[in-house]
């Protein structure tokens, strides 16, 4: 696969501000990770917990930094970020110079520093990672919940040093899946997905939680996408969050602009 300078460096921000939000709060407690795996608890219970401990709210609010490392070029960002469960991520850089707004529908984004704007669905995202993307998977993964149903198969779980090592029993042969579960609050510790004959990899790991309200939620991510030789490394950190507010979500896509396309 090949891709231009412009169109890797695009499918990192989109795909990385999608894939690793997270968040935190200048109130927020963080949560100790206190708890331990025990090799006497079934796979069932430890679906069953971290399902039920998932983040319960209607909106979210923030300050993100975020990261963008790859090779020996890193850039910085600073975003107000904005969410309305299972409805919409927004996202908009100072002064309003970009805008990033993703529904289940669309991913549409503009950057008024260079009149350029990208409108498509999630088959951007879904090649970037190798797998099939939609809403609730990115709101999942930004929240540090399993991206697939953990009810539809069978899974096995054990012991991987201080997590819980939960896997599809029958793993699928273009994919490897791997979910390592925290004792402690059963929110993921890491997300591993690798497809051999692709040569892809995408790991986030989820280093630290943080209680906002009662709730549960990331407070710092990474995320390490690779293609054959070529890596994309992804930071974040929230900051002033506030939850269950009333929020705006605007966006009008500029008019006379360049529409970015995408070289797959």
């Amino acid at each position: 696969m090949k891709h231009t300078k412009t169109s890797i460096f695009f499918k990192s921000i989109v795909s990385g501000v999608l894939l690793v939000l997270l968040v935190g709060c200048k109130s927020a407690k963080s949560v100790v990770a206190s708890g331990t795996a025990s090799d006497k608890v079934s796979a069932k219970q430890v679906i069953k917990q971290h399902q039920k401990n998932e983040a319960d709210f209607k909106t979210m609010q923030a300050k993100v930094k975020i990261e963008f490392i790859q090779g020996e070029r890193a850039q910085g960002f600073t975003f107000s970020f904005r969410m309305e469960k299972d409805k919409v991520i927004w996202l908009s850089a100072p002064f309003g110079l970009a805008r990033i707004m993703i529904t289940p529908k669309e991913v549409r984004f503009y950057n008024k520093s260079d009149n350029t704007f990208f409108e498509g669905d999630y088959e951007l995202l879904s090649d970037f990672v190798g797998i099939a993307l939609d809403f609730n998977k990115v709101q999942n993964i930004l929240l540090g919940q399993a991206i697939f149903n953990l009810r539809d198969q069978a899974h096995t779980v054990s012991v991987n040093n201080t997590s819980y090592l939960l896997q599809p029993k029958k793993q699928n042969e273009l994919l490897d899946l791997i979910y390592l579960i925290n004792p402690s609050h059963f929110k993921m510790d890491s997300l591993q997905l690798v497809q051999q004959l692709e040569k892809r990899i995408l790991q986030i790991d989820y280093a630290s939680y943080q209680e906002v309200n009662k709730q549960v939620i990331p407070k710092d991510i990474r995320i390490v996408a690779v293609e054959d030789s070529e890596e994309v490394a992804v930071t974040m950190g929230f900051k002033s969050v506030a939850l269950n507010d009333e929020l705006r979500f605007p966006f009008k896509m500029p008019s006379g602009y360049k529409e970015i396309i995408i070289k797959q």
